[in-house]
C-alpha cells in the first residue's frame, strides 16, 4: 500500500509540473509523453480524481484546464474502448449522449456549409446551421445547474469546475464567430470554425470518456431521479428525452422546505427540539397557517405567490455560503434549476467569477460593504443586479440577498403616466 501511495504522489507531482509548464506556454507534443507515461492503466474516474487532487492542492482551475486538451490527445486510444454504463432512454446520460449524437452531424454541417460560405456562397444556410449549432449551450447549462451540482454533493468538485471553464471558452469562440460574421472576415470565420468544432468534438470525447462513466458510478439512482426532475427547468438542445426510465421520474414534486429549514438549523446547532422556544413559535405558526412578518403575515402558498409575479430575479443564499431559494419568476434572467438548491454560490458560477462572488460575500460577512451592484446588456436587454447582505436582530451576518431585473423598458420612460391606461 506505501507503495502505491508514493506512486501515487509521484504522479502528482509529476503532473503538477506538467500544468506548470502548460501554463508558462509550453505545447502539447512536449509534455505529451510524460503525461502518458505517468498515468498508464488509469481509468476515467482516476483521470478525473487527479485533477480533483491538484485543484484542492491549490493549482488554479484555469490551469487545470490546460490538461483537457492533453487528456484527448494521450487517452483517444486507450478511453475509446471504455463503454459508459448502459442507460435507458430518459436517463440523465441517456439524453446527454443522443443530444451529442445531433451535435456531430451539426459540426460536419457547419463545416460542409463553411467550406460554401468561403468560396462565396450559402451565407444564409451557414447562418441558419451557426444558429442552431449554438443550441448546445443549453446542453451545457443543464450540465451546470443540474449535473454538477450533485457531483460537488459526493465531493467531486474538481473536473466539474474544470469542464465548466472549457465550455466558457467555447461560449466565448461562438462570439468571435458572430464578430467575424458581421465583419465578413472570412479568414477569421475560417480560423474561429476549426477551433470550435475542435473544442467541441473534445467536449463530447471528454463527457462521454470521463464525466459520464464517473458520473454513473459515483452517483446513486435517487440523484438521477432528482436530476432528471429538475432538466425541464433548463430545457434540451435539439432533441426531447425519452420515457424508457423511470416513468415515475417525470412526475414533478415541490421540495419540502421546511425539512431543508430545519436541517440548516441543525447544522448551524440551533435548538429545534419539542421543547424549545423556536419549536413552540414554530408550531404556533403552523397551526395559524400563516408566517408573522414584521407587519401582517402571510401563508407560504401567499409568500410563494408574491414572490413569482414580483417583476424581480430572486435569490436567497444563507450564512453558509448555501443557495436555499430562487423565485420562480415569469421571465427567468439566467438559467436556473432545482438542482442548485443546497450548492455553494461560489459553484454557482464560472470558475473565472467565482472569486467576485467570494469577494461579495466576505465584504457583507466582515461588514466592510452593505450592497455590490452590476448592470450589463445582454441578448439586448439592459439587467441590473444588485446584492444585500441579511443581519438579523443582534447583527449578526445571516446571509446574501440577490435581486435581479430587466430595466430596459424602466430606462426607456419619458414623460408621466398618471392615469390608468387601460
Amino acid at each position: 500500500m506505501s507503495e502505491m501511495i508514493r506512486n501515487n504522489e509521484e504522479k502528482q507531482k509529476i503532473l503538477k509540473e506538467i500544468v506548470t509548464n502548460l501554463s508558462e506556454g509550453s505545447n502539447i507534443k512536449s509534455v505529451q509523453k510524460q503525461f502518458k507515461d505517468i498515468i498508464k492503466n488509469v481509468s476515467p474516474e482516476e483521470i478525473a480524481s487527479m485533477e480533483q487532487s491538484l485543484i484542492d492542492g491549490g493549482v488554479p482551475v484555469e490551469h487545470v484546464q490546460s490538461l483537457c486538451d492533453v487528456h484527448v490527445k494521450v487517452f483517444e486510444d486507450t478511453l475509446e474502448k471504455q463503454k459508459v454504463g448502459k442507460a435507458l432512454p430518459g436517463h440523465p446520460v441517456h439524453t446527454y449522449k443522443e443530444e451529442n449524437k445531433h451535435l456531430k452531424t451539426m459540426i460536419k454541417r457547419i463545416k460542409k456549409d463553411l467550406r460554401k460560405v468561403v468560396k462565396g456562397g450559402a451565407k444564409d444556410s451557414f447562418k441558419a446551421t451557426f444558429t442552431e449549432l449554438k443550441e448546445v449551450e443549453i446542453h451545457y447549462q443543464r450540465k451546470e445547474n443540474q449535473l454538477f451540482p450533485f457531483l460537488e454533493a459526493v465531493n467531486f468538485t474538481g473536473p466539474s469546475r474544470v469542464m465548466w471553464g472549457k465550455q466558457d471558452e467555447i461560449r466565448a469562440m461562438f462570439k468571435e464567430i458572430d464578430a467575424a460574421l458581421k465583419e465578413d472576415d472570412m479568414k477569421a470565420l475560417k480560423a474561429h470554425i476549426a477551433r470550435l468544432t475542435k473544442a467541441l468534438t473534445g467536449m463530447i470525447f471528454m463527457e462521454e470518456k470521463i464525466l459520464f462513466p464517473t458520473a454513473m458510478r459515483k452517483l446513486p439512482e435517487d440523484s438521477w431521479k432528482k436530476i432528471r426532475r429538475g432538466e425541464g427547468e433548463i430545457g434540451y438542445s435539439w432533441i426531447k428525452p425519452g420515457n424508457l426510465w423511470d416513468p415515475n421520474v417525470v412526475k414533478s414534486g415541490i421540495p419540502d422546505f421546511a425539512k431543508v429549514a430545519a436541517e440548516a438549523r441543525k447544522a448551524r446547532g440551533e435548538d429545534s427540539s419539542p421543547g424549545s422556544d423556536s419549536a413552540a413559535d414554530n408550531n404556533e405558526r403552523e397551526e395559524a397557517g400563516t408566517i408573522p412578518l414584521d407587519v401582517g403575515g402571510l401563508t407560504g402558498i401567499q409568500l410563494n405567490m408574491m414572490l413569482k409575479v414580483l417583476p424581480l430575479d430572486i435569490s436567497f443564499i444563507d450564512e453558509n455560503d448555501r443557495v436555499l431559494y430562487y423565485s420562480q419568476g415569469k421571465e427567468r434572467m439566467f438559467p436556473r434549476s432545482p438542482g442548485i438548491i443546497g450548492r455553494t454560490v461560489q459553484n454557482c458560477h464560472p470558475p473565472k467569477s467565482a472569486h467576485i462572488v467570494q469577494k461579495i460575500v466576505d465584504g457583507f460577512r466582515n461588514k466592510e460593504k452593505d450592497e455590490a451592484e452590476f448592470y450589463f446588456t445582454m441578448n439586448g436587454r439592459f439587467l441590473h443586479i444588485r446584492y444585500f447582505p441579511i443581519y438579523d436582530e443582534n447583527g449578526e451576518y445571516k446571509g446574501v440577498i440577490e435581486a435581479g431585473q430587466d430595466i430596459t423598458d424602466i430606462r426607456a420612460m419619458e414623460g408621466e403616466q398618471k392615469l390608468l391606461d387601460w
